[in-house]
């Protein structure tokens, strides 16, 4: 039997997002060293605030600033911190309700050791350095064993409100393909193709997944497929991704390949991106390594007539 394969992988992007009058006075104030709930229906002051009262539905815009040292609620020890986590070194999550506040905010702690943590520990605000309007502006909470801090009465309004944030959004786990999709990786290391058979429906499905998604029942028959095939739907990418090599724009695109009953994903190469069509024959170029192929060019051969891919679009 193949070996399974496991790898880390990290899935990332940047998440972009508008602010309304709320959050934009909340991020703002944090820029500034202010910290700003808002004012619920219930009179209760919301800290970080909202801005739709949790209880009523209501919008709501009272803003109210709550001072920088508060007392902590809960909390978890974090032994091992992971990449773009507030702090380097083991820390302790903790809810803390900042004096004036409600409700908890949640962050990070920064002391020795968890016998160093308690509910009812009181703590303040260590700012960050550099500040442009987010969460992380608050670099963590300190130990505090001063009186309460006092506040200013802010009313959230600031000259030169921030707007909007691109806040990263990051996943680092451990993937394993499987025994079926394993075996594929293995096979294209051989500049070979392979999928497996459903012994229901006949149906050969590439990349293979150790099941037939139609039947429902176990493949375990290899049938190696290509490596030719034909472009059956196709589109044009306009937008550079990040951390990726290739020119914009180029062509993404479904390729059947001779044998297979189900279109996988690949590049288009070798070609104008304007002359790119359904129909088009196509061959796999490998990588540098030969381990799989990085993108597909044209063979050469006349276009397959759609009767032959209409199934597979």
């Amino acid at each position: 039997m193949t070996e399974a394969l496991k790898a880390p992988l990290t899935v990332e992007f940047p998440f972009t997002r508008s602010l309304g009058p709320v959050q934009s006075a909340f991020l703002t104030g944090l820029r500034e060293r202010v910290v700003l709930g808002v004012r619920g229906v219930d009179g209760r002051v919301l800290v970080p605030p909202v801005e739709y009262d949790p209880v009523t539905a209501d919008e709501i815009g009272d803003l109210v600033e709550v001072a920088p040292t508060g007392t902590v609620t809960t909390w978890a020890w974090n032994h091992a911190p992971r990449h773009g986590q507030p702090l380097a070194t083991p820390f302790a999550w903790v809810l803390v309700r900042l004096d004036g506040a409600d409700t908890a905010l949640l962050h990070a702690l920064d002391v020795p050791g968890p016998e160093h943590v308690r509910t009812g520990a009181r703590v303040r605000i260590r700012w960050a350095d550099q500040r442009a309007g987010a969460i992380t502006d608050i670099a963590c909470f300190e130990p505090h064993d001063g009186e309460p801090a006092g506040t200013a009465g802010h009313t959230g309004a600031f000259h030169d409100p921030v707007t909007g944030i691109v806040a990263p959004a990051r996943l680092d786990y451990t993937y394993s393909p499987g025994r079926a999709q394993s075996a594929y990786i293995h096979a294209l290391a051989e500049h070979r193709t392979v999928g497996e058979r459903c012994p229901a429906c006949r149906k050969v499905y590439v990349p293979p997944r150790g099941a037939c998604p139609t039947c429902g029942v176990a493949t375990s028959e290899q049938v190696e497929v290509g490596p030719r095939g034909t472009v059956t739907t196709f589109c044009i990418v306009n937008i550079k991704a990040k951390n990726l090599d290739i020119e914009v724009p180029y062509v993404y695109a479904h390729i059947a390949l001779d044998g297979a009953d189900l279109a996988l994903h690949g590049r288009i190469g070798g070609i104008p991106y304007d002359q790119v069509r359904m129909g088009l024959r196509v061959e796999p170029v490998w990588t540098e390594d030969g381990r799989y192929p990085d993108h597909y060019r044209p063979t050469g051969e006349p276009d397959a007539a759609y009767d032959t891919y209409k199934e597979l679009l």
